[in-house]
């Protein structure tokens, strides 16, 4: 089979593009820091203020209770919704548990967009703009590459890494697009974006070359695209999941009255019961792909090798990453696990494909390893 040749100003102006996609990413990020900085507290904020008064309203007004009750309060929120309050009392015991949630969906976004500080609001909405710009530049960066030797242009780590920082950015945009209440996504989202692009600019670059015979098929357009787009959407609710962990505790720290340090931060978040169904809704909705992804890699396998599974390093951490995800997706189920348990599984599962990008590819040798770093 003839091979085409490199088209050396495509790989450059990929290059030039990627690099254009960072420095713009970095004024994104600039801008989403200006506005958890000094945007207003937002309705989320004003929220999590009426519950901690409501708590000391219905405390105080509880202390003469016997045995074990529960009161309910439903408080109307600024922008228009309901935000309801539980109190179990134990007054024998002396203990007392309060947790809220929304009564009619989804918390507000994060800092400014729930409109007192149009400054912060202003950030914000510059920061997404930035954001889109970037990732249309790093589209053309990831376009140009595969152009250059007109291939998919995710045949090595370099390649693949900039293909699922942009996918994270993607994911992301794709989930504001739907939902109008997902902007404090954008801070970390761009920054992992960057470091991931930093360390394949720094650490994993490799020129722009033709691949090895095994890798010329089209089953690197379908096995590795959809690994691409499985990366992307666990990293999103990865996030969702570690500020859920902050936003939790923070909750558990507000109700007993000590808020803490970083309150300021952790105030600007949605509940944290909203962060848990983010997380979990992504995870449930990307599993079946990731799925999709270990059979289109057994089939490309026994195409190219002869033998569908081999338990290669990749293939066994592939195998690794979906048991994971699965005990989380099963534990939620039919276990009952919410909350801080399933989190804790969450974690791990995304872990393990962490593992089986950075870890396999770079420090075990395997029957993946031509595709190089």
């Amino acid at each position: 089979m003839h091979l085409a040749s490199v088209d050396p100003q495509l790989a450059d102006l990929s290059n030039k593009l990627i690099y254009s996609a960072m420095a713009v990413y970095m004024l994104a990020m600039f801008a989403h820091l200006f506005e958890w900085t000094f945007g207003s507290k937002g309705a989320v904020a004003v929220r999590s203020a009426e519950q901690a008064s409501l708590a000391e309203t219905v405390a105080a007004a509880d202390d003469t209770a016997k045995g074990v009750r529960k009161v309910t309060v439903k408080v109307a929120s600024a922008d228009g919704g309901t935000t309801t309050l539980t109190r179990t009392a134990l007054a024998d015991a002396g203990a007392t548990v309060v947790t809220s949630g929304r009564g009619d969906g989804d918390a507000t976004d994060g800092p400014g967009a729930a409109g007192t500080s149009e400054k912060g609001d202003l950030a914000g909405r510059i920061a997404v703009s930035l954001t889109v710009l970037g990732a249309l530049m790093h589209a053309g960066g990831v376009l140009t590459r595969g152009l250059s030797v007109m291939r998919w242009p995710w045949g090595n780590m370099y390649e693949f890494s900039c293909a699922f920082a942009l996918m994270m950015v993607t994911a992301y945009l794709g989930l504001l697009a739907t939902r109008k209440n997902v902007r404090w996504l954008g801070l970390p989202v761009v920054i992992a974006a960057l470091l991931t692009l930093g360390i394949a600019v720094s650490v994993l670059y490799t020129s722009s070359e033709q691949l090895v015979p095994a890798l010329h098929s089209y089953w690197l357009g379908i096995h590795v695209s959809t690994a691409i787009m499985c990366g992307g959407a666990f990293y999103a609710a990865f996030v969702a999941t570690v500020l859920y962990l902050g936003k939790d505790a923070y909750e558990r720290r507000l109700a007993a009255g000590t808020p803490g340090r970083f309150g300021s931060v952790w105030h600007r978040l949605p509940a944290a019961a909203t962060l848990d169904k983010l997380s979990y809704r992504i995870n449930a909705l990307v599993f079946p792909l990731w799925t999709f992804t270990i059979i289109a890699g057994a089939i490309w396998a026994e195409a190219a090798w002869g033998k569908y599974w081999e338990w290669d390093p990749k293939e066994t951490w592939s195998f690794i990453t979906w048991v994971a995800y699965a005990c989380y997706l099963h534990a939620r189920a039919t276990a009952g696990w919410r909350g801080r348990k399933a989190a804790y599984l969450a974690l791990l599962a995304f872990a393990c494909w962490l593992f089986n990008y950075y870890g396999v590819n770079i420090f075990v040798t395997g029957k993946h390893s031509y595709a190089g770093i």
